[in-house]
């Protein structure tokens, strides 16, 4: 089956109330989510440090759309198991967390999870291109990694939309992470990405008790990206 091009809201837990997770996926999965998008990060491949497999494993059972685990940590071949068996739909990597990214998404896919490919903001597009037969998704950084809440770097849009030509006909999602809000996410999906992660764009103003404003955020963070990538 090809994949589905559509426009898909990931909200990001990183922006979520970190006491009360279940219920937060939940909500927002109720209110319109797509997908989940869980960020790892380890304090040493980026200068933060959130969550690992425990935690993927104990989001799993509220979580009924995909869980979208992004591994922003140098190495990840030795925690790629630990991850499946917490139950993660797809696992991302970096491009620039390891020397053998090639073995670390045939491994990602040989543990039967999705294998995505994630590039930082200095790496051009162009460096995916061996890999992408082994891609299902291939997520570009729009802000440097390691902190929710910055401001999109424009000149990534560029990087998005020649992607989209490298890709061709491949069955590879592009997603896009970082600084997307109802002013610049119709420019990243008319850029050609189609999974697009969005932290306090979604959870702003609403809470698991009054969870009406996720979904009103998630329809608009639709409607602008529907909108411009018809347009485009």
């Amino acid at each position: 089956m090809p994949v589905d091009r559509s426009i898909k809201i990931a909200p990001s837990i990183l922006a979520a109330d970190f006491a009360d997770f279940g219920r937060e996926v939940r909500s927002v999965e109720a209110e319109g989510a797509d997908w989940i998008h869980v960020d790892v990060m380890d304090g040493h491949f980026v200068p933060n440090l959130t969550f690992g497999p425990p935690m993927v494993k104990a989001l799993r059972p509220h979580v009924t759309t995909v869980m979208d685990v992004h591994l922003m940590i140098s190495p990840v071949d030795p925690y790629i198991e630990a991850f499946a068996e917490a139950g993660a739909d797809v696992l991302t990597a970096h491009l620039e967390a390891g020397p053998h990214i090639h073995r670390t998404l045939q491994a990602i896919r040989g543990a039967g999870m999705k294998a995505g490919l994630a590039l930082n903001p200095g790496t051009p597009v162009e460096a995916a291109a061996p890999l992408l037969d082994l891609c299902d998704l291939v997520c570009v950084m729009t802000v440097n990694p390691g902190f929710g809440g910055q401001s999109l770097i424009e000149s990534q849009l560029a990087q998005i939309a020649r992607l989209r030509g490298l890709i061709g006909d491949r069955d590879v999602h592009i997603e896009a992470d970082g600084g997307i809000d109802r002013e610049t996410i119709g420019r990243v999906a008319a850029a050609g990405a189609d999974v697009l992660v969005a932290g306090s764009a979604v959870f702003r103003g609403g809470s698991v008790e009054h969870p009406g404003p996720y979904g009103e955020n998630i329809r608009a963070l639709r409607a602008a990206a529907t909108a411009a990538g018809k347009a485009a």
